[in-house]
């Protein structure tokens, strides 16, 4: 694993829910937030590009918190 990956994955970009507490996503980023959309699967890109779409109605805005990896 290289060290830009290695730094990736220590944080997450997590979308929480409005309406259902403890519910939402997370992704993998680094330490500023940006998530590699072509490291993520297709299924995880899609709830990535859904959850971000959706902030403020359906998501609070995405925070950077570190893994629990």
């Amino acid at each position: 694993m290289d060290t830009e990956s290695l730094q990736r994955s220590q944080y997450e970009l997590r979308f929480q829910s409005l309406f259902a507490p403890g519910r939402g996503f997370a992704f993998p980023c680094d330490a500023e937030g940006h998530v590699d959309l072509d490291a993520l699967s297709a299924q995880s890109r899609n709830n990535y590009l859904y959850a971000r779409a959706l902030v403020g109605r359906e998501f609070l805005a995405p925070a950077v918190q570190a893994s629990a990896c």
